[in-house]
């Protein structure tokens, strides 16, 4: 949420910065609300005092043995008029609210402008595209011809958009999970934390799903209760309405958690395969941060979201998102697009964004500066670490092999238990088509190959 006092001495700042996000803003309502506030509080704190007064006169005229009623007559006519007012201002500040909550946060200063994600601006490539002998094929049909992703059953179960992994399938997802987890904690310094799947509505506000996106949420029946879109909701939330200490910042945490999304106005979008689900896992990384120490905190967080990339061996570029692109919430988002051959396009798999005070705003979390008196507003910073069934699709297209095996990176080997697919030894497999070649082949089931990256 903006600052309603920065809203009242920089309008026109504003209005000119949120319109580079494509958004038109009146601040007509705001300032008509702003000035009626301001106003009944002025007439409410002097009716206050007044009262104070005369409330401290009722008590000499008795002492004295005077007749206080006039006096007392006029304090209650006065405190009725100071309750109505009260109720006003309750309303205005009500209605102020509700317009602040409508509008998206300040695009920070270096963000590229533009209507929409082609003005993104590419910042930093790492690793080179594969060359293929071959034509790579999308990751739901080696998952089928591997048998390790089951989409045909997932929708038995659940409906479209959602999948099942057998297999190698799961040990693989589930090797990236612990993978992204041992590298965030151990060498990255986060905290590692396991939070509820379900959060309250007062979650969803705080970090700004709530009220603008609720058709995007997965609500329970019945109650205030929502599934989480991301563990950024309740890892942000573990501090709401607290004052942290300053020397304890930045704070880092790491959870690992499925995340579920109802992906509205996204029909025909990626229907095919992996890339859009209903549910899907994720390690989020979450910062709470000094505002001067904030940008420099969504850097390092990026990098650390690179490093399973690099790690992993998968190409990817860093793209700094245009204000047209930006979502809800943030100040600024560099995305991390990995490259995808069987589909022959980046994807975005992790978003790394500064929310400057936005969240921390609504969600009333501060700190409380050592040299200075009173708290100020932390800043939250939230990225994947990564999308754990968008790495999977990535590793099963970046290393394909012609016989439909696929090359599992040495990093996720001691993960996946000593297990050894596609060898020699191996001789029992299922006849399918070979969608290259349209002829009989054999093609092993849960083929993974544990001899390297080549």
């Amino acid at each position: 949420m903006i600052d309603s006092r920065f809203l009242r001495e920089n309008p026109d700042f504003v209005t000119e910065r949120l319109a580079t996000r494509g958004q038109a803003v009146d601040l007509k309502p705001f300032q008509r609300l702003d000035g009626e506030r301001r106003a009944l509080l002025r007439e409410t704190e002097g009716m206050k005092a007044r009262r104070n007064a005369d409330s401290a006169e009722i008590g000499k005229l008795r002492k004295q043995g005077q007749d206080a009623a006039e006096r007392m007559e006029a304090v209650r006519a006065l405190g009725e008029k100071i309750r109505i007012n009260d109720e006003k201002l309750k309303e205005v500040e009500s209605q102020l609210e509700d317009f602040l909550l409508t509008l998206p946060n300040i695009p920070h200063e270096s963000v590229p402008e533009g209507r929409d994600e082609t003005a993104n601006e590419i910042v930093r490539t790492w690793g080179k595209k594969p060359g293929f002998d071959f034509e790579p094929l999308p990751h739901w049909e080696l998952g089928e011809l591997l048998d390790i992703i089951d989409l045909s059953r997932a929708s038995k179960l659940a409906g479209s958009r959602f999948s099942v992994l057998t297999g190698a399938g799961a040990l693989l997802e589930r090797a990236l999970g612990f993978f992204m987890l041992d590298l965030h904690t151990r060498e990255h310094g986060y905290r590692e934390v396991h939070t509820p799947f379900m959060v309250n509505s007062e979650c969803m506000f705080g970090t700004g799903q709530l009220p603008k996106f609720e058709d995007d949420l997965f609500q329970i029946q019945g109650g205030q209760y929502y599934l989480i879109p991301t563990a950024e909701v309740p890892v942000t939330n573990l501090h709401r309405e607290e004052i942290l200490r300053e020397e304890d910042l930045p704070i880092a945490y790491a959870s690992f958690s499925p995340c579920f999304r109802r992906e509205a106005g996204s029909h025909g979008k990626d229907t095919r395969g992996l890339i859009r689900l209903h549910q899907f896992n994720k390690v989020e990384l979450v910062k709470f941060s000094r505002p001067e120490d904030s940008y420099s905190e969504l850097e390092t967080l990026t990098l650390n979201a690179e490093e399973v990339l690099k790690r992993l061996g998968l190409h990817y570029q860093v793209a700094a998102l245009s204000t047209g692109d930006l979502g809800f919430a943030a100040a600024k988002t560099l995305d991390l697009e990995v490259w995808l051959p069987g589909q022959d396009a980046y994807r975005e798999i992790s978003s790394c964004s500064n929310f400057e005070d936005f969240q921390a705003r609504r969600a009333g979390i501060r700190y409380r500066p050592a040299a200075e008196k009173g708290t100020r507003f932390v800043h939250t910073l939230n990225g994947s670490g990564l999308a754990v069934g968008r790495c999977l699709v990535a590793i099963l297209e970046n290393f394909q092999q012609e016989d439909c095996s696929v090359l599992v990176p040495e990093v996720l080997r001691p993960y996946m238990g000593g297990l050894v697919w596609g060898d020699s030894r191996l001789s029992e497999g299922r006849r399918i088509q070979d969608p290259r070649s349209k002829i009989q082949k054999v093609c092993l089931q849960n083929m993974l190959n544990f001899s390297g990256l080549g």
